[in-house]
């Protein structure tokens, strides 16, 4: 299977998926449960997870730029046409391992600010609700 056949069975998956999937809402009984829900647990994981990712993505993924370098700049000098080519290889490979660290920083970054911005959002609400009779708080809701 070619790479473009291969692309289009998965974005036509996808959207199978899509159609069927029903988040953050009952079934139809109106037995069930929200389909959606995060706790801030699995946040600091997935947090933690990007930010161990992106240390060791930071060390591993360099390893081999200082050789390649010199390799480019060698074989470059003596005249032969991969120099240039390797070199190319080289930059491409910096830019996308800065790239990835930078996404996997920025999960990580804006994951520890979603926990802590939801843990002020509920003392907010919380603190709103204090001292309330239960027939104020309804008011809220009608």
């Amino acid at each position: 299977m070619s790479f473009d056949e291969e692309w289009r069975q998965i974005q036509t998956d996808v959207a199978a998926r899509q159609t069927r999937m029903r988040l953050n809402r009952l079934d139809g009984g109106g037995g069930g449960t929200s389909g959606l829900s995060v706790r801030a647990d699995d946040l600091g994981l997935v947090g933690n997870n990007a930010f161990e990712l992106r240390d060791r993505l930071g060390k591993d993924g360099k390893h081999a730029l200082k050789s390649t370098e010199a390799a480019a700049t060698a074989l470059k000098s003596d005249n032969f046409r991969t120099g240039p080519a390797l070199k190319t290889l080289h930059d491409t490979w910096e830019s996308q391992v800065k790239t990835l660290l930078d996404a996997c920083a920025h999960i990580s970054d804006h994951l520890d600010y979603s926990i802590a911005q939801h843990g002020k959002d509920e003392a907010d609400i919380s603190q709103s609700f204090t001292g309330l009779s239960v027939s104020r708080i309804s008011e809220f809701f009608e």
